[in-house]
């Protein structure tokens, strides 16, 4: 600053001189007043920033981590099929070995998916790099990608490790590369570890490919047999015929199926929760939600289980209603009573 005061007063003494100012022309005095403006702007201009190349590097690290993360999915697709391939072949140990080659393209596309939403947190609080100090919302981020960032093979990523270094100086990249202060996020530095994956994760991938290809592997029990594909050959279209009588039982069973009673299930929710997708942390994920039924005792197709529940009334229980008599049985009854009378009389009589 005092720079560009000294020379904004050495153009104004220039200008104020009345010695030199008469002895030039009024055009030579119109060059050298736009000379000396132009150097002065020259002067005042500020440098390139910092932030606004961090700011571009960043949005190209984005999209360049994307890239990278379709490309390791579609290769890493190929290499299930090919392992699957092997599993239906007999060639279990070879799976073995091929396996551990997936399980460690997953991690990968994991690490870069987490560098990812780093660079969109810088990204988005770029504001706040604007002081000398690390911010402590963007410390974690800040220091996993220079640790990370050489253990990629994106450039532009390095590239935004070099400004940040650039930025902060030496000595807190030199902290960030060791962990000293333990700032790097745990995730990061367990993906980045070079050992060979768990053999119970290994069994579990080798499981849900061969479930997910239809593949036959011990272990798996609900293999469903791959469908023929003949569709092209004369005939194949019969195929669907045979499968439309068992369908339309089972409608016709459901339709006629009862709900069960004495089950509170609540308010039906309009959203729909899916299982995240598997990483290598959890091959299988799954959604649990809280109980909101009642306890219920099992229930069954047999009259046993439904006594329990409800004890049905018997006939034995209940009063016991009074006879009908039909016309015919009074008629004999009218009969009885009158023959009675006479048999009476006539005893009477005799006496």
């Amino acid at each position: 600053m005092d720079r560009h005061s000294h020379s904004y007063s050495h153009l104004l003494s220039y200008l104020d001189d009345d010695e030199r100012l008469p002895n030039l022309s009024f055009g030579c005095q119109i060059l050298a007043l736009a000379v000396f403006i132009i150097g002065f702007a020259l002067i005042m201009a500020p440098p390139s920033p910092l932030l606004s190349k961090l700011k571009v590097s960043l949005k190209l690290s984005i999209s360049r981590l994307r890239m990278v993360q379709q490309k390791e999915t579609a290769l890493a697709k190929i290499n299930r099929r090919a392992l699957a391939q092997l599993i239906e072949s007999g060639k279990l140990e070879s799976a073995r070995i091929r396996v551990e080659n997936i399980i460690r393209e997953d991690i990968n596309v994991e690490l870069l998916e987490i560098l990812e939403l780093y660079c969109e947190l810088l990204l988005a609080r770029i504001g706040l790099m604007e002081a000398k100090d690390v911010d402590p919302g963007l410390e974690e981020a800040v220091q996993s990608i220079i640790y990370a960032a050489p253990r990629t093979d994106v450039k532009e990523l390095q590239q935004v490790r070099l400004l940040l270094v650039e930025k902060y100086g030496k000595a807190y990249a030199a902290v960030a590369i060791d962990n000293m202060d333990g700032k790097v996020a745990e995730r990061v530095t367990k993906k980045l570890k070079v050992e060979p994956p768990g053999k119970e994760l290994v069994e579990l991938y080798l499981q849900e490919i061969a479930k997910a290809y239809h593949v036959p592997y011990p272990g798996v029990d609900d293999v469903v047999e791959e469908d023929e594909q003949d569709d092209d050959e004369p005939g194949s279209g019969g195929l669907l015929e045979p499968l439309e009588e068992p369908l339309a039982v089972a409608e016709e069973e459901l339709s006629h199926a009862t709900p069960p009673r004495k089950i509170n299930l609540g308010p039906k929710s309009p959203i729909a929760i899916a299982p995240a997708s598997p990483t290598t942390e959890n091959v299988r994920p799954q959604v649990r939600l809280p109980d909101r039924t009642e306890p219920k005792t099992a229930a069954g197709p047999s009259s046993s289980s439904s006594s329990a529940a409800e004890p049905p009334v018997t006939p034995q229980k209940r009063a016991a209603p009074a006879p009908k008599q039909t016309a015919g049985s009074k008629a004999a009854e009218i009969d009885r009573d009158l023959f009675m009378r006479f048999e009476a009389l006539k005893t009477g009589s005799k006496d």
